[in-house]
């Protein structure tokens, strides 16, 4: 991030401070481990290659080769992890000094929040109602403040849902503001809430009301008459009666609440709240996400064009009042050098998470860990991120200038946002020919290219020079929904690896423009992402190699009696004490339990999701097969959120995923069973079973990490077990690996 000039906090003697940053003492520990680990690799490498000079057989030899190419997989991404160790910052924000600093809320500068939601059945409207609502209700300058929401399934339920939130605004926000409440989300508060009174019991009763009618239209599948009110909402549902107009549609800009002219039922202002479902059409692209929230930006820069823009995915509600100030603590620290500070990052945290985090659904290296370390300021990760508008426009040396002065990020709008030019205007912007032969999504806006475009809007952002802040405070800020499907959180992470891949194999790899525009650490942080995918090599190598040549009888690894066996240990052990010590160091329901289940899904992710992701990014760079974006589903079976609440993982989905995970699960317990029964074996007689320890104890740890997978082939009986399919099919995978190795 920009630094303030004092490194302990930003303080003159006319202005208090507003934040500080601190290096943690775990610094230089993290710097002296990384020199001696590194010694390490480099003599593992030297071991490899005296083996590989002199091998034992020619089956010794293979073995050597893949277990060369695993471990310099494992070294390139261990150097790329210590980008994140050998800076690491705490920051800490000082929000009660921001109205001294900036002369009253009169200072804060303005805010648009942006909102994307892209089908109401996978995303339901109820729940993009109360992340609308929870922002709406922040505690900011109401005038400043406007709300625009993305349609991007152009939605009459979308649209519905909005319709009525709209009339339970003007009591939901005052209501907030009476109490001072900190959950803003009406679904977080009355789910928390076991307080009895009048007003609560009145208002609990109108969102109840409200909620019933909007899911009952969701289950009909379109709105009834029976639920319009007025002529005008009429006009904006009627819109959507043809199925033909969902595919084929005009833009669709509805102003529901207006700051100029709509009040709350104490008569006080209320945020702007504008509905946007951009323009369709089949033959034309619509770059997904990037390409909605590049929709949003041009129709904000008509209508409002606040300095300031919040993005929000539609599940990720308020979770306290107060975040603007943290994030305006950076933006507008007269001591931070405003000209390269581009945004400010919080942290995805979610809730209803088990008490295990079976799925690492935290994700907690991601979105807390590796973010303190980055050395420039953290990535951007599409949601609870504060961007200066002017940073959406070219470098900081040198604006980009727009097709229309109505979209510089300089221009203040003048007129009302219902009035029939803005709106006309808004519509053409919204356009989907609009982009054509522009600098949209490439040099402006949010950028096109990559499935991931919070990952490649925010490298290509910090290439060009903007700087970051990350705010995490002990408080979310945001609390979102993580899914609770094993093959959900497979499928998503899939879709991250693919976008992932082609950033690190673009001509902007991270590798070599990245390093080259950012310096060689905040490369190495981007080219950790990036190469997310390449994991799946060493992983599903150390899965099946060491335990099918135990099967054999063929040692791999050093003795017991050899000093190689130690460096080996202190490879294994050191890693993951290392990976342990930052998990907990982080906080927030760090337990022991949480970083076990944490390790066990990174080695999940490594044989499934990287690996069939890799193999999709490939067949779609050679032109066989293309990839599309797929929603991760928003909503919650009952059934599985009790088996998620139990923590018994869900297999009940037919998924090759499933299939290479039984297969590894089996090729570990018959290993593990056939290396134990040779090592007694052979220390009953005349042999020497000190060359198959190493590879016992990875096949016990295979085991261990994969007691779900056996549960779900062989002891349950639920619906959430591997479906027989699967697990025939994983024992014929598994057999014919053992087949084909023995007839070798």
């Amino acid at each position: 991030m920009v630094a303030p000039r004092s490194s302990m906090a930003s303080a003159t003697a006319s202005h208090p401070p507003l934040n500080s940053r601190k290096l943690l003492r775990r610094a230089i520990l993290n710097r002296a481990f990384a020199l001696a680990y590194a010694c390490a690799i480099l003599a593992l490498f030297y071991h490899h290659v005296k083996t590989l000079l002199r091998p034992a057989t020619a089956a010794n030899a293979i073995a050597a080769l893949l277990l060369l190419l695993a471990d310099a997989v494992l070294a390139f991404m261990w150097s790329t992890t210590q980008s994140f160790r050998l800076y690491p910052t705490r920051n800490e924000e000082f929000p009660e000094n921001l109205e001294k600093v900036v002369g009253g809320t009169g200072g804060f500068p303005a805010l648009d929040v942006f909102i994307c939601t892209a089908d109401p059945y996978k995303e339901p409207p109820m729940g993009v109602v109360n992340t609308a609502l929870s922002v709406m209700a922040y505690e900011y300058p109401v005038e400043k403040l406007s709300v625009y929401v993305s349609d991007d399934g152009g939605s009459e339920l979308t649209l519905f849902a909005f319709m009525e939130a709209t009339r339970f605004a003007g009591h939901w926000l005052p209501f907030c503001r009476e109490r001072n409440l900190v959950e803003r989300s009406p679904e977080a508060y009355f789910a928390s809430s076991h307080r009895d009174g009048t007003e609560i019991d009145k208002i609990k009763m109108m969102y109840e009301s409200m909620k019933m009618r909007v899911e009952h239209v969701v289950e009909r599948g379109k709105v009834g008459d029976e639920y319009i009110i007025g002529d005008r909402e009429r006009r904006a549902l009627n819109m959507w009666t043809d199925e033909f107009t969902r595919q084929n549609h005009p833009a669709v800009i509805e102003v529901l609440l207006d700051n100029s002219r709509d009040r709350d039922i104490t008569g006080n202002v209320m945020p702007n709240l504008i509905y946007l479902s951009r323009e369709k059409r089949q033959n034309a692209p619509h770059y997904f996400k990037a390409g909605a929230l590049n929709a949003l930006l041009r129709v904000s820069a008509i209508m409002t064009n606040a300095p300031i823009i919040l993005t929000l995915d539609c599940d990720m509600c308020s979770n306290d009042p107060k975040t603007p100030h943290r994030a305006l603590c950076y933006l507008a620290d007269p001591l931070i050098d405003q000209s390269q500070l581009g945004y400010v990052q919080f942290p995805q945290r979610y809730q209803g998470i088990n008490k295990g985090d079976i799925y690492c659904g935290d994700f907690k290296r991601l979105f807390q860990i590796n973010p303190i370390g980055m050395k420039n300021g953290p990535s951007y990760v599409g949601t609870g991120c504060f961007f200066r508008r002017r940073s959406l426009f070219g470098p900081p040396s040198a604006i980009v200038q727009s097709e229309i002065p109505e979209l510089s990020p300089e221009h203040s709008p003048n007129g009302l946002i219902r009035s029939e030019r803005m709106l006309a205007l808004a519509q053409n912007v919204a356009g989907c020919k609009y982009e054509h032969n522009t600098n949209w999504g490439h040099k402006v806006g949010f950028r096109y290219g990559s499935l991931v475009e919070d990952y490649y809007t925010g490298y290509k952002l910090q290439c060009e020079g903007w700087r970051s802040a990350f705010c995490h405070p002990e408080r979310a800020a945001f609390l979102g929904d993580a899914p609770i499907c094993l093959i959900d959180v497979l499928n998503q992470t899939k879709r991250w690896a693919i976008g992932l891949l082609e950033v690190g194999f673009c001509k902007f790899s991270p590798v070599t423009y990245g390093i080259q525009s950012m310096g060689l650490l905040m490369g190495l942080s981007y080219a950790h992402y990036a190469f997310w995918s390449m994991w799946s090599i060493p992983i599903t190598i150390y899965a099946f190699l060491p335990q099918i040549a135990l099967i054999n009888g063929l040692s791999i690894f050093p003795k017991v009696s050899e000093p190689w066996f130690l460096l080996y240990i202190f490879l294994f052990l050191g890693a993951y004490a290392q990976d342990l010590a930052d998990f907990v160091l982080a906080g927030h329901n760090s337990t022991l339990r949480r970083w076990w289940n944490d390790q066990r899904m990174y080695l999940i992710r490594g044989m499934t999701c990287y690996v069939f992701g890799t193999i999709e990014y490939t067949l779609k760079s050679l032109g066989i097969a293309a990839h599309g974006f797929n929603l991760t589903s928003k909503v919650l079976d009952d059934e599985q959120s009790k088996k998620y609440e139990q923590g018994v993982f869900e297999f009940g989905a037919v998924s090759p995923m499933f299939m290479v995970l039984g297969a590894a699960a089996i090729i570990n317990l018959v290993s593990l069973v056939q290396g134990l029964i040779m090592a007694v074996v052979r220390r009953s007689g005349s042999g020497d079973a000190e060359g198959l320890v190493l590879q016992i104890l990875l096949a016990s740890f295979g085991v261990v990490n994969g007691w779900p997978i056996y549960e779900a082939m062989f002891l349950r009986s639920d619906k959430g077990r591997m479906p027989t399919k699967v697990t025939l099919v994983s024992a014929f995978v598994a057999s014919l690996l053992y087949t084909a190795v023995s007839l070798a």
